[in-house]
């Protein structure tokens, strides 16, 4: 167990300090390197965060500020697949409550739940600006528009399928 701890920290630092190699240690990069990481990692761990509040000059408090500031960043592990549904009132209108029900029903999940097999994120977000074909979901950075609840194990399925 030991062993493994220290081989994820020493993965941690390695790619934090890809990272902050390829934006530079400059309070501009903190946003880039975050999201270096997040990518690389899955999310922030908190290994993570010290290490970048250290090279960067900054508290923890305003890292943390960042991170959770910004959907994109996640201080908690996401599943393979991170499904973001457009929870505004035009999606809403347009049949998105039920698709929400629907999708919550299919997955298991409540939002900002990660499923125990590790698949799947579920995320409520606000618009993600294409109101002209909600309800919008997103999967990973696969965009479907004009979704119902009949559409959704169809889309699902695909992605079940690369697992």
């Amino acid at each position: 167990m030991t062993v493994e701890v220290n081989k994820n920290r020493s993965n941690i630092s390695s790619i934090v300090q890809a990272a902050i190699a390829h934006h530079g240690a400059t309070h501009e990069a903190l946003i880039p390197i975050l999201s270096e990481v997040n990518e690389r990692l899955g999310y922030l761990p908190v290994d993570a965060m010290t290490k970048i509040s250290q090279a960067l000059h900054l508290s923890g408090s305003q890292l943390m500020n960042v991170a959770s500031f910004y959907r994109m960043l996640s201080t908690r592990p996401r599943g393979k697949h991170v499904i973001q549904f457009c929870e505004s009132a035009p999606c809403h209108v347009m049949g998105g409550r039920q698709v929400w029900h629907a999708l919550q029903e299919e997955l298991g999940l409540e939002p900002g739940e990660t499923s125990a097999d590790g698949q799947w994120t579920l995320l409520a977000v606000s618009c993600p600006g294409i109101c002209g074909v909600g309800p919008v979901l997103m999967i990973d950075d696969d965009v479907y528009g004009n979704i119902t609840p009949g559409r959704l194990r169809e889309i699902l399925a695909q992605y079940r399928s690369r697992s």
